[in-house]
């Protein structure tokens, strides 16, 4: 028995009891995460001795820990981080003083209405007599009987049987992946990614995950055609290694029509020292497209769209994917033109909100008009959400809208439930890293950005959260590791400026000052006129640890030569 801060922890009966004596529901991997930092409470424990103590000779990614974490904190009403603190670069601390001891007999505990695991199998004895019921008590409780099997059988009979008007719900079946690789890493790699798409499809709301059957052989896409399953799809892999690449296929199978709904193929270095970062890339490249795709089959995004919106939304992706400002306009008016003439086209209206929110992200709005395109884009998203609140290109862009506006509070709920639907999705992480970071939570936005980085889906966002990263060392004072990550989202582009101001701060508080001046004069060639006042995010809801820090980082700017301008953005 362990107690701390008001709360029971009972291993051999692996329950959690709350100060109030309720009991708290854990999931089994988040109980045995919780067991082990009671028993070493006031210790720095490393991520990687906390994943081989929960999840033991099983390859799982930092992602499995984060997520446990996140639920031992909820259920630890732990939201100020006082309990489980992240101790930067080291690990986590429980900071708590924990006492162990004996269970107490007859505890004070509530007593619980019992479950059906746990009442008691009676002998068969005849009924004894019972009182005369009324006729209107019967036909109540046949009524109430009848709403209940009505509200559970509904969803089931129209599943097998008919199109439902509401989304499905699908069961998947992983089968175990067949690797050719004829070395033990190319099974534990496969196995590794096996345990990845397990860990993220179970997260995804509304989705049944089947895992595979240890027993069962791999099997290839053309043997699974005849295999018998009870899930409504199976997902297939194949894992292959040849001398400079990893390349693993993904399929999803319809179990009735043997349909292969989707196919994902991912391919990397196979020279990435990083053997868990390789497992989880692998998996995420699949995972992402499969949670798009499953999202669509479950009727929450449309499966198609109009020919001419869809040669308009490629034709904007394409302007904006250069990320200047001329593309923008380019962009911008081909969505509009398109927009006006099909005023109810979801997809449209989610790709031009989408582009509203880059333009103010970016800077490439004046003030006035910055307003007018945040409430185009609120516009924009309230009616593509109430034509499909479930789609994850909808709450994914409301999730920026709201992290872009400095709604934080809304913004860790609506990034919350797009990563619901597809855990994979690095731009989601990512404007949830910047609500944490804005919020003074440095440290677990830092480790937000390096999730995405480790998943690297949609690559086209990459640089973003590797800006994000860069962004939260240089917060954090870690300025060494902050010059690699904003070289390396640099590299992919300059986006709009700011991050060469960033790297130009790591520079100069690293003691490279050359460096710092000639990234400077850099960053003021792609910015003329920039200010401290005008190159700051608006400061509306955010933490003033956040603000100090900020203020700490525009200081070194000045005295590389940057002006102050007016008062900072509310």
């Amino acid at each position: 028995m362990f107690r701390f801060a008001g709360f029971v922890l009972d291993p051999n009966r692996g329950e959690l009891r709350g100060p109030d004596g309720l009991t708290i529901r854990l999931r089994p991997k988040t109980f045995e995460l919780l067991k082990f930092i009671a028993a070493n409470n006031n210790r720095i424990i490393g991520k990687q001795e906390l994943m081989e103590a929960v999840w033991p000779g099983i390859f799982v990614s930092e992602d499995s820990l984060f997520q446990c974490i996140r639920e031992l904190r909820n259920a630890l009403s732990d939201t100020q981080r006082d309990m489980i603190k992240v101790v930067s670069g080291r690990g986590y601390l429980f900071a708590v003083d924990v006492s162990e001891g004996p269970e107490i007999l007859g505890s004070a505990w509530p007593l619980e209405a019992p479950t059906a695991d746990t009442i008691p199998k009676a002998e068969f004895a005849p009924p004894a007599p019972s009182p005369r019921i009324s006729k209107a008590v019967i036909f109540g409780t046949l009524a109430i009987l009848v709403v209940v099997f009505s509200a559970l059988a509904w969803p089931a009979i129209f599943h097998r049987f008919g199109k439902a008007s509401a989304p499905i719900q699908p069961s998947i079946e992983l089968l175990p992946i067949v690797s050719t690789a004829t070395d033990a890493q190319g099974n534990d790699i496969a196995q590794g990614i096996s345990a990845e798409l397990i860990n993220g499809l179970a997260k995804i709301d509304g989705i049944r995950v089947i895992a595979p059957d240890k027993q069962e052989a791999p099997a290839t896409t053309e043997a699974v055609v005849d295999r018998p399953s009870n899930a409504d799809f199976m997902l297939q892999g194949e894992l292959q290694k040849s001398s400079k690449t990893w390349i693993f296929q993904a399929r999803l199978i319809n179990v009735t029509t043997r349909e292969v709904e989707t196919v994902a193929d991912v391919t990397l270095d196979s020279n990435e020292p990083d053997t868990q970062r390789l497992i989880s890339r692998l998996a995420a490249g699949a995972g992402y497209p499969l949670a798009v795709r499953l999202n669509k089959l479950a009727g929450y995004a449309s499966a198609s769209t109009s020919s001419a919106a869809g040669v308009a939304i490629e034709q904007a992706t394409a302007s904006i994917n250069q990320t200047s400002k001329e593309r923008f306009a380019t962009a911008k008016t081909i969505l509009e033109k398109n927009l006006g003439a099909e005023p109810d086209n979801v997809d449209l209206q989610i790709a031009l909100a989408n582009l509203h929110l880059r333009g103010i992200q970016m800077s490439w709005y004046g003030p006035d008009d910055s307003k007018t395109a945040e409430n185009d884009a609120r516009s924009l998203l309230e009616r593509a959400l109430q034509s499909r609140p479930n789609s994850i290109p909808v709450l994914g862009t409301y999730c920026r809208l709201l992290t872009v506006t400095n709604q934080f509070t809304d913004s860790l709920v609506a990034c919350g439930r797009a990563l619901n639907l597809n855990p994979w999705d690095g731009t989601a992480l990512f404007h949830l890293g910047l609500t944490q970071l804005q919020l003074g939570r440095f440290a677990d936005a830092l480790g937000t950005f390096e999730q995405a980085d480790r998943f690297d889906t949609p690559d086209v966002s990459r640089w973003t959260w590797l800006l994000g990263a860069g962004w939260a060392d240089v917060l954090l004072g870690h300025d060494e590791d902050a010059i690699g990550w904003l070289q390396r989202s640099i590299a992919i582009t300059p986006a709009s400026g700011r991050v060469y101001m960033l790297l130009a701060v790591a520079y100069q508080r690293s003691g490279h000052t050359v460096e710092a001046k000639q990234t400077m004069a850099k960053a003021m060639e792609l910015r003329p006129g920039s200010t401290t006042a005008n190159i700051s995010l608006p400061s509306r809801n955010t933490s003033p640890i956040y603000l100090e820090e900020r203020g700490k980082i525009n200081q070194v700017l000045i005295e590389l030569g940057l002006p102050t301008g007016d008062a900072a953005q509310k």
